[in-house]
């Protein structure tokens, strides 16, 4: 059967046609679209799918933000998105909203061995609840519910949670945040504006100039590309610096998701950023970020953690929902 699948951010909007076969998920077309170019997401689903059109049994979208019921608001676009109105627009007969990290989280059965790197193997025989976090623009986090039989993904706002730093470093920075922000959630960390945050902090903390090609970079928008190549490239002491802590601090707050959900059955670390920085995640920082909990440090061995190397999980997993809505 053919369902109709999203990955709806502020960016960019990526729709596409499904075949469902069981647990199987085979892309027989696929688009993206900018999603600031719209109005609405109705007029891409129109363009995309065709209105009126009954070729998709069900449809599902990962839309970033909290949802609630059968209507949501997105968080960076101009958009109300309503689930009956998309039926009605569309001619599908089950639309579903989901969190974009529970969309995320339908992926994770399905991803293949070259579509992940392993951070920790954890135990061979590890099942039970589960666990996604990712940093992007923000900071997404879910679960997966182990009933029994199989894993039930559920969304969460624990990227809003507040930030609780475990040294004298990140008190430090906490109040450096504090100062910017008063509310420090760990979004304000763990994302790509709490990149070049950090960078800035342990910037004026070493009592250095900003290089030419920070300023530059900052200039023109987004300076976290110029730090992130400059740490990887070697050219920069406290770019680098910068992003072993944000693997740490990184590691921190999966291990205190997988605590709170009990994620024996693994970790999944998905967004845009880990793949990236991929060097500073597997340099042992991350991991050392993640066992840090005292007594609790033999379970949290015991999990699987890996990244998400897969741009379009979220695109995939909504597409598992959607053939799941279907029975």
């Amino acid at each position: 059967m053919k369902v109709l699948a999203g990955d709806i951010g502020g960016t960019k909007t990526r729709l596409g046609i499904f075949e469902v076969d069981g647990g199987a998920c085979r892309v027989v077309e696929e688009s993206t679209f900018p999603s600031s170019d719209y109005d609405g997401f109705g007029e891409i689903v129109t363009l995309f799918h065709g209105p009126g059109s009954t070729e998709c049994r069900a449809a599902c979208f990962g839309v970033a933000g909290p949802v609630s019921g059968r209507q949501m608001r997105t968080t960076n676009l101009p958009w109300v998105i309503d689930a009956d109105e998309l039926e009605t627009q569309s001619g599908i007969p089950t639309v579903v909203l989901l969190n974009d990290l529970e969309a995320t989280a339908w992926s994770v059965a399905a991803l293949d061995e070259d579509k992940v790197v392993v951070l920790n193997p954890g135990r061979a025989d590890a099942v039970g609840n589960g666990a996604v976090i990712a940093a992007g623009t923000g900071l997404g986090e879910g679960g997966i519910y182990w009933d029994g039989a199989t894993g039930r993904p559920f969304a969460s706002e624990g990227g809003h949670t507040s930030f609780s730093p475990t040294d004298e470093l990140g008190d430090r920075l906490l109040r450096y945040l504090r100062g910017l922000y008063g509310h420090v959630s760990w979004e304000r960390v763990l994302s790509g504006p709490g990149i070049a945050d950090l960078y800035r902090y342990l910037l004026a903390e070493s009592g250095a100039e900003a290089p030419e090609w920070f300023v530059e970079a900052e200039g023109a928008g987004d300076p976290v590309p110029a730090i992130s190549d400059a740490a990887v490239d070697g050219r920069c002491e406290v770019s680098a610096r910068t992003l072993e802590l944000f693997a740490r601090f990184y590691g921190h707050e999966a291990a205190n998701l997988a605590l709170k959900v009990m994620a024996i059955g693994g970790v999944w670390v998905g967004g845009g950023i880990a793949p990236k920085i991929s060097k500073f995640m597997q340099s042992g920082s991350f991991m050392e970020g993640f066992l840090a909990k005292g007594r609790m440090r033999p379970l949290l061995e015991a999990m699987p953690v890996k990244i998400i190397l897969d741009d379009r999980a979220a695109l995939l997993g909504a597409a598992a929902c959607a053939g799941a809505h279907t029975s």
